[in-house]
């Protein structure tokens, strides 16, 4: 395995791209080159034209165990700025990556994800979880808190008191509580996690993609705007999304169906 490459992506004919967390032998946890590279891959596939829908995924029995344990020990004897520089340049450049990404990403989640792990899959837009799958904001256990954006996710997915819960107890959520509270959008049969995830990519590949990303921004961008503010946002997408052929097309195909069932 020391000879793979830590991210691997491919994309198939209908625009449907898998990028996976690949040291499965350390339970995909994650090291500073694999950050690194984690976020060259996202940045690549949102710049590729050919790419429509990014899906995460982990090679082996985990997700993601989190933040490689052998490297967090180096930081245990130097200075304060120095983790804060590591965090900033590297891990929590994933986030403002995927921030900055308005095609859909959705992560399958095929075993356990912990720490940073499950942090990294609650920045994806949707979740898709193996039954078996157990999941854990685990940094209290270590004296920590969530340094890579956890505390901004988590209670916008399932509210503050949920999240603080989690936070503070460090407690196992099962894949079917992480659907029922609502950081989990549906929970499969073990071993179906990516092949229902790449399903669900490629039925939003089939969709207009212009729509695609401005429904991705407007309703991010909606939790920072006022009611009026908002209104007018989408008032001009949906100007500017008239004119496409995206909607042209679907309409099109709408009044010729209608046409047809008069017959």
């Amino acid at each position: 395995m020391g000879g793979e490459p830590s991210i691997t992506f491919e994309a198939d004919e209908d625009g449907v791209g898998v990028l996976t967390l690949n040291r499965p032998e350390r339970l995909n946890a994650f090291s500073q080159d694999m950050a690194d590279l984690w976020r060259e891959v996202l940045i690549d596939a949102a710049q590729n034209p050919a790419v429509k829908v990014i899906v995460v995924t982990g090679a082996g029995r985990a997700f993601c165990a989190g933040g490689d344990i052998k490297e967090m020990l180096k930081f245990v004897d130097t200075k304060t700025s120095a983790f804060k520089e590591f965090l900033w340049e590297h891990v929590q450049r994933i986030p403002l990556a995927l921030a900055e990404i308005d095609k859909p990403v959705i992560a399958a989640l095929n075993g356990t994800a912990r720490g940073a792990g499950l942090d990294m899959a609650l920045m994806c837009d949707l979740r898709i979880a193996a039954q078996s799958a157990v999941f854990a904001e685990s940094y209290i256990h270590m004296g920590v808190i969530a340094g890579d954006g956890g505390t901004y996710y988590l209670p916008r997915l399932i509210g503050t008191a949920r999240a603080l819960e989690l936070f503070w107890t460090g407690r196992d959520v099962d894949a079917h509580e992480a659907e029922r509270i609502g950081f989990v959008n549906r929970v499969v049969p073990d071993g179906e996690a990516l092949s229902a995830t790449v399903d669900l990519g490629r039925q939003i590949a089939r969709q207009p993609q212009m729509a695609v990303r401005a429904y991705k921004r407007a309703t991010y961008q909606s939790e920072s705007m006022s009611l009026a503010a908002h209104l007018d946002m989408v008032s001009s997408h949906m100007a500017m999304l008239q004119g496409t052929e995206g909607h042209q097309s679907r309409l099109r195909a709408f009044m010729d169906d209608r046409k047809e069932k008069r017959k």
